[in-house]
């Protein structure tokens, strides 16, 4: 019995071990890489510069990975509603990983995620990404149709595209 008992002890301590081991093989921080100031920048006045050459005035964000608004720009004539709209764009795209005009038929049905605040399905969200890496999200509002929206946004990233590829990831 008391064999059964050490034997027992042993293995608890043997395990407990091996459980800490598991922990300890982890880093204690995790690089997250982002945008520089620059770069969204670059990106969020290339949306605004297009939206113009359309005839339109929009409201662009940027969002870190974290989902945090690094770039908000907005037309001298774009409404107050733009913002958060064009926020919640970038945020929403930045989240699902995906453009947010793919998100507006997943959202309608029965079986859809619930309505969270901060997650829009409206066209002119896009994620960004560089190197399989998600870096963001940015969203455009104020042109009549998502459409407009979206060519703004896209044309933002080609803005920092090819830094994004020379980049170091």
């Amino acid at each position: 019995m008391k064999m059964k008992k050490i034997s027992f002890g042993l293995n608890i301590f043997m395990l407990s071990i091996l459980s800490f081991s598991a922990f300890a093989e982890q880093p204690v921080t995790v690089p997250i890489q982002r945008l520089s100031l620059d770069m969204a920048t670059k990106a969020a006045q290339a949306a605004i510069k297009e939206c113009r050459k359309l005839g339109v005035q929009v409201a662009v964000t940027l969002v870190d990975r974290g989902g945090h608004p690094q770039v908000v720009l907005r037309d001298v004539l774009a409404m107050d509603l733009t913002l958060p709209i064009s926020r919640d764009k970038a945020y929403t795209a930045m989240s699902f990983n995906t453009p947010t005009a793919g998100l507006i038929k997943r959202l309608e049905h029965a079986n859809s995620i619930g309505k969270i605040e901060g997650v829009i399905a409206a066209q002119g969200g896009l994620p960004i990404t560089a190197a399989g890496t998600l870096l963001g999200g940015i969203g455009v509002s104020g042109a009549p149709s998502g459409i407009t929206d979206e060519k703004c946004a896209k044309a933002g990233l080609n803005a920092i595209a090819a830094d994004l590829d020379m980049a170091d990831f």
